[in-house]
């Protein structure tokens, strides 16, 4: 029975299929700008972005939700956090426990599920995700999820953005620069992904609680009704798209610029009280 691939198929869920997503991802995933950091530049970019919502480390206790490579437990630690990533995916954990090893950094990484962290209560004094909300199944399960082990008073950081909705002007960048490419008057940009990736993606992206775009009004209020306190939203983000720019192409840095992406910053409210 255990064997049978009847059942095997049905008890592959959507999870699953993400998870199984980002491990094939991980071999390739800090090869993309954007996701590791190219440039001193960036990375003062990043730690501006950090601290302007968190504030200094001080050796607070920070979680990294969907760490994956660790890029981001990197920029916390960078700032005096005491930084744990978590990630489903052993492949970018393997990553990220050997960077951080040739880096002689002591962040701690371990398996776990976003919305089920198994973390105790009041564990962190903030968290922080970059662009895995877009990709939640119930997202309303993993605010209730991260409110129960942040501390009162602690902060939330979402980076993230909507990644299916396009704008003209975005179209237009995006239209220009594939009739330059054909034309041989631009070179294309490198694909940092395995072939045939593409479609799952799609197939995913189609499936998540967010499958028409993450817009941050929707995420916010989601935050809200699980008993956050939605502090600011946070569309000046062009610090950390112009230090990318050079990596990534004119016209798809130009056309990054124009996508609706955010920071979020919420709050555990010092009363807090256990969310329905």
């Amino acid at each position: 029975m255990r064997n049978d691939p009847g059942l095997q198929a049905a008890n592959y869920t959507l999870r699953d299929e993400i998870r199984d997503y980002w491990s094939a991802r991980a071999a390739t995933f800090d090869q993309s700008p954007g996701h590791e950091i190219f440039s001193e530049e960036e990375r003062k970019a990043w730690h501006g972005l950090i601290e302007k919502h968190l504030g200094p480390g001080e050796e607070r206790a920070a979680l990294d939700l969907a760490s994956g490579t660790g890029v981001i437990s990197h920029l916390m630690d960078d700032l005096g956090y005491r930084v744990t990533g978590i990630d489903w995916s052993e492949n970018m954990l393997d990553l990220a426990r050997s960077k951080a090893k040739t880096r002689g950094r002591s962040i701690r990484f371990q398996l776990g599920d976003a919305e089920r962290t198994l973390a105790p209560d009041d564990s962190f004094d903030v968290i922080v995700t970059r662009h895995l909300v877009w990709t939640l199944v119930d997202p309303q399960a993993c605010f209730k999820e991260w409110y129960r082990i942040l501390k009162p008073g602690g902060r939330l950081l979402v980076i993230d953005g909507d990644f299916v909705n396009t704008g003209f002007l975005e179209r237009v960048v995006k239209r220009v620069d594939a009739l330059l490419q054909k034309a041989g008057w631009l070179s294309p940009q490198p694909v940092h992904a395995p072939a045939g990736l593409a479609d799952t993606h799609r197939s995913i992206l189609s499936r998540v609680h967010f499958s028409n775009g993450a817009r941050a009004e929707a995420v916010g209020r989601l935050l809200a009704d699980s008993g956050f306190s939605v502090l600011s939203t946070d569309h000046d983000l062009r610090r950390i798209h112009r230090a990318q720019a050079a990596y990534l192409g004119r016209f798809k840095a130009l056309a990054r610029g124009l996508q609706h992406r955010y920071a979020i910053v919420a709050e555990k409210p010092v009363t807090a009280s256990r969310p329905l």
